[in-house]
């Protein structure tokens, strides 16, 4: 008998109760493709499905890891907590929902600030957390990428915004909207300083966060098949009252439309922020050099 018989057999005969189960966190079964990766091959990969490409939604953890030299990146206001200046409650009060957010996720609310270098160069990066409130924009938001405007202001850093967002948050009510014209302003005065700005738009980017800024880059671009638009295609499509072209709202669809510049592949993320950046540095050297001359 063959070992190969031998262990095919022994397998047969191992009883339910001896069989060893597979560690929870091993693998992960691709969203899209449904095929299955090694969570190890996965975060090898920047969390895209190597069988399909599909780009699995990600946080602002991984989105440093991916990004910053040897993830080392510093974290700056982490010390603003959402008020609760409706006293709001729907199926419960705000603050307890807040509460809730902030001890399923770890986080402090829906975007984190970093700083560090990306192939050398100094970037500062507010990322969203969907799953922090659906990415919610409120007071918080606003409040924390105003300020990482106002910090790559007067360090002379490029700004990069990454978006996962459901939208303004609507237990602020009008607090969250104010934030739209919070962070457009502020983005005015970093264009004024000739400081250049990145948005990358990912799945999903909707509501006035699309509104506001998402769509005031210098460079806006996106991940594939990523979700952008104001309102979500069903409500455009009960209210119009039309069939919607096919893939409409999704990256490619804008693309081809002409509101984004171009669609990057997560695995070059790094790479392609980096030229970006280079483009601006070499440029700034360069008239630096013919002043000098």
């Amino acid at each position: 008998m063959s070992n190969w018989f031998r262990r095919v057999k022994r397998g047969i005969e191992t009883s339910t109760k001896e069989k060893k189960e597979t560690p929870d966190g091993l693998w992960h079964q691709c969203t899209k493709c449904k095929k299955p990766i090694t969570v190890k091959d996965l975060v090898k990969n920047s969390w895209v499905c190597p069988k399909c490409e599909y780009h699995e939604k990600i946080g602002s953890e991984q989105y440093f890891h991916i990004l910053y030299d040897e993830d080392k990146h510093t974290l700056l206001f982490e010390n603003i907590n959402s008020a609760d200046p409706l006293n709001f409650v729907d199926s419960k009060p705000y603050p307890d929902r807040i509460v809730d957010a902030c001890k399923k996720t770890g986080l402090n609310d829906a975007v984190r600030v970093a700083v560090g270098k990306i192939n050398g160069k100094k970037l500062v990066t507010a990322c969203m957390d969907f799953k922090f409130i659906g990415g919610s924009m409120g007071s918080v938001v606003g409040e924390k990428i105003a300020r990482a405007i106002d910090y790559a202001r007067e360090h002379k850093y490029p700004l990069l915004i990454i978006s996962k967002s459901g939208g303004a948050r609507m237990m602020e009510s009008s607090y969250s909207l104010m934030q739209m014209a919070k962070t457009s302003a502020k983005l005015a005065l970093l264009s004024k300083d000739k400081i250049p700005y990145i948005s990358l738009m990912t799945d999903p980017t909707t509501g006035g966060v699309t509104a506001s800024f998402a769509m005031l880059g210098d460079f806006n671009i996106a991940e594939p098949e990523s979700l952008i638009g104001f309102a979500g295609p069903r409500v455009i499509k009960e209210t119009i009252g039309k069939d919607l072209p096919k893939g409409f709202q999704r990256a490619e669809f804008l693309l081809e439309k002409g509101f984004l510049d171009y669609i990057v592949n997560r695995k070059v993320l790094k790479q392609n922020i980096s030229n970006l950046m280079s483009l601006v540095y070499d440029k700034k050297n360069k008239k630096k050099e013919t002043e000098e001359v």
